[in-house]
């Protein structure tokens, strides 16, 4: 697998049916890289994260899109942003052990929802239950449930020794069109069934829909970018800190030397000492003089 992260998104000329593959190596390990996540978390993280990425490119405005795992059980939530502009992050939280075993043991009282937010227009929040054998399957439900349209998601992840990847590959009807075919809809689902982890990540996209579907005709689009964008900055962490009280943070330098602000995303620790604390809340620091 390349080590550049990208998403093609693909169409099937004769039947009405658009496709997304997405193969993630270098977002993922920038997700997972500075935190502890047990290996099953890890996983879900990677397959959320190319989930995102295939839901993401589906969005026809300038915005962003969250998608979140929540329950009761050990698992509290898992969450990965991102934007038309392919650009991701993601954290987890979790309480306890985490068991190895099937996904659905993984929640309790689960949800999936995935909230999408354009820079003009309204928010928009579906959920549905995470009652599915994978995450993939829940997917399909959600867009089910929410659009009406035929979607097949596959996703996978390979954690090992000498690699860390994530990546999987969407299909669905193309909405408002009166020449959807349900049997050759699931003729294609059934193609996109057989591609393996190995071949997803080993294979380059290109071979890949090759391998899946070289009998049908397909048109493959340009492909685009997919990065890890934290967006945490000294500035933005001076800003959060205009909304505390001066005094309660110039306490904090007395006791602790300095006041530190940790993004939960990027592990980043911000310091700021007693001529920030006064600079910030006289609302004369120069954001270029504080260190990114």
């Amino acid at each position: 697998m390349n080590s550049s992260d990208q998403l093609y998104r693909y169409l099937f000329r004769q039947a009405d049916v658009r496709g997304e593959i997405v193969q993630l190596q270098d977002s993922f390990k920038a997700i997972i890289g500075d935190h502890q996540y047990p290996l099953p978390i890890q996983r879900l993280l990677g397959e959320l994260l190319a989930a995102t990425s295939l839901l993401t490119a589906t969005l026809k405005f300038e915005g962003d899109i969250a998608v979140q795992l929540q329950s009761e059980g050990v698992i509290k939530y898992i969450v990965v942003n991102g934007t038309n502009e392919q650009k991701m992050r993601g954290i987890a939280r979790w309480q306890g052990e985490v068991p190895e075993g099937n996904f659905s043991q993984l929640f309790e009282k689960g949800i999936l929802a995935i909230t999408i937010t354009p820079k003009e227009g309204e928010r928009y929040q579906g959920i549905v239950a995470l009652d599915k054998p994978s995450l993939a399957e829940c997917l399909q439900a959600y867009f089910l449930q929410s659009e009406q349209l035929l979607t097949k998601v596959i996703l996978h992840t390979r954690i090992d020794s000498s690699s860390v990847c994530a990546g999987g590959m969407l299909l669905q009807a193309l909405p408002a069109s009166d020449q959807n075919d349900p049997a050759q809809f699931e003729h294609l689902g059934q193609l996109t069934d057989t591609i393996t982890a190995d071949e997803l990540f080993d294979l380059s996209a290109q071979d890949v829909l090759y391998r899946l579907y070289h009998q049908e005709e397909v048109e493959l689009y340009p492909p685009q970018s997919v990065v890890f964008s934290c967006g945490c900055s000294k500035t933005r962490s001076a800003t959060a800190l205009t909304s505390v009280d001066k005094q309660e943070l110039l306490d904090i330098v007395t006791q602790e030397g300095f006041v530190a602000m940790h993004c939960q995303y990027c592990n980043t620790e911000y310091r700021f000492d007693a001529i920030d604390i006064e600079a910030i809340h006289s609302c004369q620091y120069d954001e270029n003089a504080l260190p990114q």
